[in-house]
């Protein structure tokens, strides 16, 4: 993580009261302490839809703290706060994807020009504005790619539904 992100992350935690283990640790206010190994969790006999999930936010709050900023009440801070860690935030998390999705649009044709429905799977789209009456149409503007996920290569999922294990300094 970058010196500016770990900066305006214990900024904001300050003003909590507390600064995180790990920042602490990375500038020499905290000793490392062994980790002990915990033993695995039977694995479960099928994966489910909901483990993707779990999978995919938990690869965004390891790389890109992405559920801890989504859960932080930003009410209280200035619009450039939010604006200068929303970057790395976004940089991070957006890294995260493409080594592990390749994501590619839905219709690979610019927004605003005129697209034909046909040969596109139903649920491949999704019309908008003024739809007729049976749900189908020729075509319309593109508002928007969409996207589907070409290929997906997630890590191993960890034990139960932990997205991220709490962090506990020992002193």
């Amino acid at each position: 993580m970058s010196n500016i992100s770990n900066a305006f992350r214990a900024f904001f935690a300050l003003l909590g009261g507390k600064l995180p283990p790990d920042i602490a640790q990375a500038y020499g206010y905290s000793k490392a302490a062994p980790v002990k190994a915990t033993p695995m969790a039977t694995p479960k006999a099928e994966a489910g839809p909901s483990d993707g999930a779990v999978q995919i936010l938990s690869v965004l709050q390891r790389d890109a703290r992405l559920v801890d900023f989504l859960m932080e009440d930003l009410s209280g801070y200035a619009d450039e706060q939010v604006g200068a860690a929303v970057r790395d935030v976004q940089v991070q998390s957006r890294d995260s994807l493409q080594r592990y999705l390749r994501l590619v649009p839905v219709v690979d044709s610019i927004e605003g020009e005129y697209t034909k429905t046909q040969g596109l799977a139903p649920e491949a789209i999704r019309l908008v504005g003024k739809v007729p009456p049976n749900g189908k149409a020729p075509g319309g503007l593109l508002r928007h790619k969409g996207w589907k996920a070409e290929k997906v290569d997630l890590p191993k999922l960890p034990p139960g539904s932990i997205l991220a294990p709490a962090e506990i300094e020992i002193e």
